[in-house]
């Protein structure tokens, strides 16, 4: 049997459903390279950030009025020059994609108003295939509510899909009220697909040192289950692609995705602890799953266990967990102590 793996990612046709994402992995030519020749359908590059540029620029103006005024002849020892901004990211972006046959998406965190739609103009003049919006806020006061952050990021989005014609995708934060209805009005401003959900960094502590540090974690095999369930209620749902993203990490975690309702998925971690090569390792897990299955094509499957092909009506609902833990026979067998986690279900039951 012939297996087609091929999908459509938001307009964008792909030969099979693993796109890269966004990462400092391909920041590295070679690396570009090889990820085509394993196996990836497409790759995001490594985001833009505007808090970058103004950091950057912000140090390199401290040194170059480090000596200003230092006597009555020198008014500053350094040539009066300027930070290039976005410059050297669009240069890469250019680099990058004339070195690939595979589409090629851009990814793009901004924090103020005229510099997405600025810089997303800029992006696309390099020749990349499709552009992806970061959108998380950083709340720093007790007033503003979350109407106005979400109306905010839907009004950034119109504007750059006024001013762009690439496809665009919202890598979205799993922090809101209601996801569903958020992505309901962002598909009706313009997006093209839906990125769920972005694995954001967050500080640590170090109790011995007693200070904040950064680690880089990568994802695990639960971390997927959010976006599972998403994939599931969006599926046929929105006119735009549902990209599935986080805890993806062999091609089992793939299939989940696509008979949950995802179009494509997008892979991090797995490459940074198996190496590129397991791009094809997880293709062929996914041929053979289809094999075995009978199914020829990612359409001819693509989510037979999302919420709209599914029987019961409580598999997407709360009511599924409730079922979960009234099954204590079967939960149980995980836990030693069992005659103590029972009484605990009772009392919240």
């Amino acid at each position: 049997m012939s297996i087609n793996l091929s999908t459509n990612y938001g307009g964008i046709s792909l030969k099979n459903p693993i796109v890269i994402g966004a990462s400092n992995l391909v920041t590295d030519p070679a690396n570009l390279i090889k990820l085509e020749q394993a196996g990836a359908a497409a790759i995001v590059y490594k985001s833009l950030f505007e808090e970058q540029i103004e950091l950057e620029a912000l140090a390199m103006d401290q040194k170059m009025d480090s000596f200003k005024g230092w006597d009555a002849e020198h008014d500053s020892f350094f040539p009066k020059v300027k930070h290039a901004g976005p410059a050297e990211h669009l240069m890469q972006l250019k680099a990058a994609k004339r070195s690939l046959n595979i589409p090629l998406i851009g990814s793009l965190n901004c924090i103020h108003d005229e510099t997405w739609v600025q810089f997303a103009k800029e992006m696309e003049s390099t020749g990349i295939d499709g552009l992806e919006l970061n959108f998380y806020s950083h709340p720093s006061d007790f007033e503003t509510g979350s109407a106005s952050i979400e109306s905010g990021q839907i009004e950034t989005l119109r504007r750059v899909r006024h001013a762009v014609k690439l496809p665009l995708f919202v890598k979205l934060s799993p922090f809101y009220s209601n996801p569903l209805q958020l992505i309901h009005r962002m598909d009706n401003a313009g997006s093209n697909g839906f990125v769920l959900f972005n694995r954001l960094f967050q500080p640590d502590i170090d109790v011995d040192k007693v200070e904040h540090y950064y680690p880089y974690n990568f994802s695990s095999e639960n971390d997927n289950r959010l976006a599972l369930r998403y994939a599931g209620l969006l599926h046929t749902k929105t006119m735009g692609s549902v990209i599935a993203n986080t805890g993806v990490l062999n091609g089992k975690d793939v299939v989940k995705m696509l008979l949950a309702g995802a179009d494509a998925v997008q892979i991090v971690s797995s490459i940074y602890k198996k190496g590129i090569q397991y791009v094809s390792t997880m293709l062929e897990e996914i041929e053979h799953w289809m094999k075995d299955h009978d199914y020829d094509t990612i359409a001819s499957f693509r989510g037979h266990l999302s919420k709209k092909n599914l029987a019961d009506p409580f598999a997407y609902k709360r009511a599924q967990y409730v079922d979960i833990l009234m099954k204590s026979d079967v939960f149980m067998q995980y836990h030693p102590k069992r005659g103590e986690l029972q009484n605990e279900h009772d009392n919240d039951l």
